[in-house]
């Protein structure tokens, strides 16, 4: 495996949609299509990022900066990647660049159900920091997770 982490370009639109759908939104609404994606790719307040091992799209992770914090709105690897650090990775390269920016707070939400997804946030150094009611599509709950940067120093290499 010979993983690479690199700045999404526009023609990685498509793939990181078609991911956001089967690994994020299943039984959702398709709300990150490739449009919305794309709209990410052009804000100079977001970073989209890719893992790729050789020429396929394996991971992408999309952050948007606010003032005072960051907003981790997608994170997704491929099942045949996942638990090798790839997540890991993705999450360290945007950690990284909110540190740069003087931001130290990163927030994200995540399915109530979702356990896996939970823990490996915990592993990182989130915590909970509330529930949002109906969040997905009036369906489903999201837990709200939080990390504050200046007390979390993680790294690793994939």
């Amino acid at each position: 495996m010979n993983i690479r982490l690199s700045l999404a370009k526009r023609r990685d639109a498509p793939a990181i949609a078609c991911m956001a759908r089967t690994l994020i939104e299943d039984g959702l609404p398709w709300s990150w299509n490739e449009t919305r994606v794309a709209c990410c790719l052009a804000n100079p307040d977001c970073i989209v990022i890719t893992a790729q091992d050789g020429n396929r799209l394996v991971g992408f992770a999309i952050m948007e900066f606010h003032d005072d914090r960051a907003h981790l709105s997608l994170l997704a690897v491929k099942p045949g990647y996942q638990r090798q650090g790839i997540g890991r990775a993705l999450l360290d390269w945007l950690n990284s660049s909110a540190r740069t920016a003087g931001t130290f707070l990163v927030h994200l939400e995540v399915r109530a159900g979702n356990e896996s997804a939970k823990a490996f946030y915990r592993r990182l150094g989130f915590r909970e920091a509330g529930a949002r009611r109906g969040y997905y599509d009036g369906r489903e709950d999201a837990v709200r997770m939080a990390c504050d940067l200046s007390l979390n120093a993680i790294s690793s290499a994939v």
